[in-house]
């Protein structure tokens, strides 16, 4: 029998590598008396192919050691495991290794260069010059090199290498456009294109594939539907939709999803009963689509009825159906339809524990949190960022703070910005805003993470409840050197912190510069006026909100009836109660009756006083008597008062404020036996008061 010469053996190799057979490979090639540079190609590439990249870099590693020179071929097989494994180190060895042999400007290496540093986010850093390196360009080198650009957000370089593409007259196919056309869907980044700018693009592509003859390819006709959706433009959506000479279940989920994005789930359901009358069943992706849909627009029902229509929901389902639950504060029911989830032993991954976290948190279900504890522990994910942010929430709210800062101490190196804001977030929550000012210090100390738009709300709020003026302008000229001073949050925070520092002439100009009022800001601002003595101005901000066409809320009649009360402004606000439910469709709750009884009662209109908080619904209130009864205290009227305490006591015996009032109330008008009979009664009772606390800054800590 002849015996096997190099090139028979590699031709058997090369037969095993192209019909799969891995474990026939590996043993031919360790077999080999010896080996040339096809072998080791050969070897190479079925490792890479059928997704063994780690030992296909393994065997690289061995055939330079043993003295072979890659060819054009191993190049491109090893750049491609780069890319899987996104390996920069490797591949920029590669590359080393590829200018070195002078394979840099080979086409076939350099488009695998180019695929390598996409993959690995560095198409701006090396990319674009191996791009410069190649003689003569091809598709493949463009299109690699603007879907690189675009995931590094560098949009417009992009489009700019489009164009140069399109005038080297390359040939530009359907998946090019597609690919051009994804780049103008809106982007979170801050830096992305405008809205116009996206949308001119979009329509200039559009009609460049309409002038290369790709009006009826399902692919390209697909991402301008998706393009559309992305920028909010369902009618242009449906325009295209009813044109496309051929449609998809991609097509149909990406109308179900866009209406569904835009909060008009009867349009989604509208296009999922098409679809079904068209012949296309739906699958998960329709049906979470559709879900989300329908809880974005607040229809939990419709929601639950098409999640029970999935035969067999998956993971994603079911984390799509606990976060409408969540998002609508259903978390009673979010938890429940998890214990179903585990009795179907369907794993939990990620974002079903986070959603699930969150909902234990509003709950304050420390029982709960714990559970989820362990099986994040279980499934090695307790390290997780998400999964660390959600703890934290959870025993912050259930005020368990040591357990929250062990957490947090424990992956410290590990956390990302959401974690630290989840951690300063809970220190507020619990009244340790001053702790919550040392971790910012340490968190901006690391220089690793900065703080965002969540940070400075959440810091400043700190700054509010300190009353900590010097911390409060410095973070505010961090905000302006940051760029988030236009965040809503931020704005508000801002606004507040001004306030409670008494600084209301530097809130109002601050919220003089504020471009977007939302509500929300109307209302801190009309409260600090209120908090701060400024009862008229108050009325005037509220009179300029209404004009200014924003509608008032619950909150925003509280703080201006507030300032009537804090001003002795009667009239004014018997007249904004009024309005209330007559005129904003607002209706009159409990703080709004409260604070309408302490105005007429700081004016001693007690009688008036007395009949509001009779004919209120919330009569039987503790509080609302209790503001009266001091208000009967201030004016010394002594009968009032003892009829108003008699009636707060005979609804709750042992609140001590009733006591103390009206004892107060005896003592201020010398009434010294009276006060001594009702200590005895409050001896007698077992009432005890509540002590209450205060606390000092010294140098601004």
């Amino acid at each position: 029998m002849p015996v096997r010469d190099i090139y028979s053996w590699n031709s058997f190799l090369t037969f095993c590598c192209k019909v799969g057979d891995l474990k026939e490979a590996c043993e031919v090639f360790d077999g080999m008396p010896e080996r040339d540079v096809v072998s080791w190609n050969n070897m190479i590439s079925v490792l890479v192919r059928n997704g063994f990249e780690e030992k296909g870099l393994v065997v690289y590693e061995r055939m330079v050691s043993e003295g072979f020179l890659p060819s054009r071929f191993t190049l491109a097989s090893v750049l491609s495991a780069c890319s899987k494994l996104t390996d920069g180190f490797t591949g920029m060895k590669c590359h080393g290794v590829a200018v070195k042999t002078g394979l840099d400007k080979n086409i076939f290496v350099g488009n695998a260069l180019l695929s390598m540093y996409a993959k690995c986010g560095r198409m701006v850093d090396y990319g674009v010059r191996v791009f410069e390196c190649i003689y003569e360009p091809n598709e493949v080198s463009f299109t690699t090199v603007i879907n690189g650009l675009a995931r590094e957000n560098k949009v417009l370089e992009a489009v700019h290498m489009f164009r140069w593409m399109c005038e080297k007259g390359v040939l530009v196919d359907s998946v090019c456009l597609s690919n051009i056309l994804n780049i103008s869907a809106p982007r979170d980044e801050c830096d992305s294109p405008s809205e116009t700018y996206r949308n001119v693009l979009g329509t200039q592509i559009h009609s460049l594939a309409l002038r290369l003859g790709f009006v009826g390819d399902l692919h390209l006709n697909n991402s301008l539907l998706e393009v559309c959706a992305k920028n909010k433009d369902m009618n242009g959506a449906e325009l295209i939709f009813a044109e496309m000479p051929e449609v998809n279940i991609v097509s149909w989920n990406i109308m179900i999803a866009g209406f569904g994005q835009e909060y008009r789930s009867d349009k989604s359901i509208e296009y999922l009963q098409r679809m079904r009358n068209s012949g296309i069943e739906s699958n998960e992706v329709t049906c979470i689509s559709v879900l989300a849909a329908c809880f974005r627009s607040g229809d939990v029902e419709t929601g639950r009825r098409i999640f029970r229509s999935i035969p067999h929901p998956t993971v994603w389902a079911w984390n799509a159906l606990l976060s409408g639950y969540s998002k609508y504060e259903h978390y009673e029911e979010a938890l429940n339809h998890f214990r179903q989830m585990h009795i179907q032993n369907l794993k939990p991954d990620r974002t079903t524990l986070s959603v699930i976290l969150s909902s234990c948190a509003r709950l304050r279900f420390l029982e709960g949190g714990k559970q989820i504890h362990g099986v994040a522990i279980r499934t090695n994910i307790s390290k997780n960022s998400h999964i660390v942010s959600g703890l934290i929430a959870v025993y912050s709210e259930c005020e368990k703070m040591e357990i929250s800062e062990r957490i947090f101490d424990d992956c410290i190196n590990e956390l990302d910005i959401a974690c630290w804001n989840s951690m300063i977030a809970g220190l507020r929550r619990n009244s340790l805003d001053t702790k919550a000012l040392m971790l910012f210090r340490r968190m901006h100390q690391t220089g690793v993470l900065f703080p965002d738009e969540t940070s400075y709300a959440s810091i400043l709020g700190s700054c509010s409840r300190l009353c900590s003026l010097l911390h409060g302008r410095q973070f505010h000229g961090q905000v302006v050197k940051s760029g988030y001073v236009s965040d809503s949050f931020v704005e508000t925070a801002l606004t507040d912190m001004y306030c409670k520092c008494g600084e209301i002439d530097s809130a109002r100009r601050f919220f003089d510069t504020v471009l977007r009022k939302n509500t929300v800001i109307w209302n801190e601002m009309i409260h600090g006026y209120a908090h701060n003595g400024r009862g008229d101005k108050a009325v005037e901000l509220y009179r300029e909100m209404i004009s200014a066409g924003q509608k008032p809320d619950g909150i925003t009649f509280v703080s201006v009836l507030t300032a009537c009360s804090h001003s002795g402004l009667v009239e004014t606000g018997i007249e904004i109660l009024s309005s209330m439910q007559r005129d904003h469709g607002v209706e009159p709750e409990l703080d709004h009756y409260i604070c309408m009884v302490d105005c007429l009662g700081r004016a001693g209109r007690l009688e008036d006083a007395e009949s509001l908080a009779e004919a209120t619904p919330y009569k039987s209130s503790s509080v609302i008597w209790e503001i009266l009864l001091s208000s009967c205290r201030v004016h010394g009227n002594v009968g009032l008062a003892r009829r108003v305490a008699e009636k707060l006591i005979s609804l709750y015996p042992q609140n001590s404020a009733a006591y103390v009032l009206l004892s107060n109330t005896y003592s201020s008008m010398r009434q010294w036996d009276d006060a001594a009979a009702l200590q005895g009664l409050i001896n007698k009772n077992r009432v005890h008061k509540t002590p209450g606390l205060s606390w000092i800054t010294e140098n601004n800590d």
